[in-house]
């Protein structure tokens, strides 16, 4: 299958085959009036499979998301045909209304409150501020 060059836009590659439509709902690219392309399994000879999320316009992303459902994609900024910017993602410390609290007893889930999680360790362990409940 050959999947066409973008223009101007964003491309987020190296998605773990399987979470395209994760990080699809996760930005909300539902809610933009600009072309979306979701490509599931698309060969790769690092990955053996990933999935691939181009986006036709330049907008803002919040990055801090894309990092936590998977730390190996890459976005690349596009702007006339070529890759003028190629980002890589580092867990950040915190995340704010990102991951609801499993806990139902959480202060955050009976309240008008941000749901805020913050990085415990290395290997990408949120934890909720309020309650210590880790993030699944």
């Amino acid at each position: 299958m050959k999947i066409d060059e973008i223009e101007n836009g964003i491309v987020f590659d190296h998605i773990t085959a399987g979470k395209g439509m994760a990080v699809y709902e996760a930005l909300h690219l539902d809610k933009l009036s600009c072309q979306v392309a979701i490509i599931q399994n698309a060969r790769s000879e690092k990955m053996g499979a990933k999935d691939i999320i181009k986006i036709n316009e330049l907008i803002d992303i919040n990055l801090d998301v894309l990092c936590y459902i998977d730390k190996n994609i890459t976005v690349n900024v596009i702007i006339n045909g070529k890759s003028v910017e190629k980002k890589a993602l580092s867990l950040p410390a915190s995340l704010t209304n990102v991951i609801k609290c499993s806990n139902p007893r959480c202060i955050s889930n009976n309240e008008d409150i941000d749901h805020i999680f913050t990085l415990v360790d290395d290997k990408g362990t949120y934890r909720c501020l309020y309650c210590e409940t880790r993030a699944n």
